[in-house]
């Protein structure tokens, strides 16, 4: 099949324990299959320097952490890995596939923490001016189910947060998808075989309505 020129940034989204990790790999051999040059990544990190910002903000700690000082860090991170890895990919022609951006931070910041969203805009438009998602697949799941998931796992500074926040959390997911066309939830409460069905169907509409000039 006849590679497709121009690179597109497909991101997926969700709350804890959906298996974002899980389908990546999916994703990326599906979009490879149709040609794409797809690079693979990740938030918060994706560079030497943002990894190292992952880890300030996933490890657990005494001191409670500011909301805005979270929030800032994130977009850091992101600043960077705009910078350095993402923005260079997509000018280069190749496809971003990244687990997580800044539809993460209206629902875990604004949505979970109660930042305001207008600063998750502002910040987004200094980080990442112009820059969106072309297509989002969220991976949609009651929190109680999909804590289960993770249960065995040692958790992380956000994973150990209450069910309540993680309510607040896919809240703020579903009505952002209602409110942005290019967020397509997935149901991802089901067995994966079913999941994943529903993620080839997604990938393969997007591609079928592709632009290739």
């Amino acid at each position: 099949m006849t590679r497709l020129s121009r690179g597109r940034f497909v991101t997926i989204e969700g709350g804890e324990g959906v298996g974002k990790s899980t389908n990546v790999e999916l994703v990326r051999k599906l979009l490879e299959g149709h040609g794409c040059d797809v690079l693979t990544t990740r938030e918060p990190g994706g560079t030497p320097f943002a990894e190292e910002i992952r880890s300030v903000l996933l490890g657990t700690r005494d001191e409670a952490v500011d909301p805005m000082a979270e929030t800032m860090l994130i977009f850091a991170a992101r600043a960077q890995h705009v910078a350095k890895v993402i923005k260079p990919a997509l000018l280069a022609g190749r496809w971003v596939l990244c687990e997580r951006f800044t539809d993460s931070t209206f629902a875990y910041q604004a949505g979970g923490r109660g930042v305001d969203a207008q600063v998750v805009v502002q910040l987004a438009n200094l980080a990442h001016p112009g820059l969106w998602p072309d297509l989002t697949l969220y991976l949609d799941a009651p929190p109680h189910s999909a804590m289960t998931r993770i249960s065995t796992r040692s958790l992380d500074r956000f994973e150990r947060e209450r069910r309540e926040f993680f309510e607040r959390v896919r809240q703020a997911y579903v009505a952002r998808a209602r409110e942005h066309s290019h967020i397509v939830p997935i149901d991802a409460s089901r067995e994966l075989g079913s999941v994943q069905r529903d993620i080839v169907d997604a990938i393969e509409q997007y591609l079928a309505t592709y632009d290739n000039p």
